[in-house]
């Protein structure tokens, strides 16, 4: 129940890091006025919200949920006792997880985010940055670009993982064994 709780914890996360990387995606929004009558810090969110749609946020909110997912799988999977149920379970948890995902609800927390660390004239600059020639280019072009960094350093990172545990257990061999019998253990069940 800890990795699982661990794995959900860790999707919760980055989740929450999206609305960073919306920097990255792309969409072709342009810039609206301001509404009348608002407030300068209502002002503010409206011209953050206008900067994630520009960007594209919901949109690599939802892809990267789903590039996600299918990354988490193998791991969910793992984290539960073998047996017929488990991969219904962890179908029913995706299911389940994916009904109650509310992309708003993001949305909102990148707005306040995005209020901590730029101010109004920050957002108004990278409004017009990301509606120039070389702003949209980026904004389609980093997507693939994050994605393609991620696939590396998910490569590099796994086999730094198996590195680090090799090395562990060679110089702790009372813990290779000690790992050795709760394996065994577990097969006795």
């Amino acid at each position: 129940m800890r990795k699982i709780a661990l794995v959900v914890g860790l999707i919760s996360a980055f989740l929450l890091m999206l609305p960073a990387q919306a920097l990255t995606a792309g969409a072709s929004a342009q810039s609206q006025p301001a509404a009348t009558g608002q407030t300068p810090a209502d002002q503010k969110k409206e011209d953050i919200r206008r900067l994630l749609d520009l960007l594209g946020t919901k949109k690599l909110m939802v892809s990267s949920m789903e590039g996600m997912m299918t990354s988490m799988r193998p791991i969910l999977e793992n984290s539960l006792p073998a047996g017929e149920y488990r991969q219904q379970l962890v179908d029913f948890f995706i299911a389940k997880f994916k009904a109650k995902l509310d992309v708003e609800h993001l949305v909102d927390a990148a707005v306040v985010v995005y209020d901590k660390h730029f101010s109004h004239e920050e957002i108004k600059q990278l409004i017009t940055f990301y509606q120039t020639p070389v702003g949209q280019k980026i904004a389609s072009a980093l997507p693939q670009i994050t994605d393609e960094m991620r696939t590396e350093g998910e490569s590099w990172g796994k086999q730094l993982g198996q590195d680090s545990m090799r090395e562990v257990l060679q110089e702790h061999p009372d813990l290779a064994e000690a790992m050795q019998a709760a394996a065994a253990r577990l097969q006795v069940k």
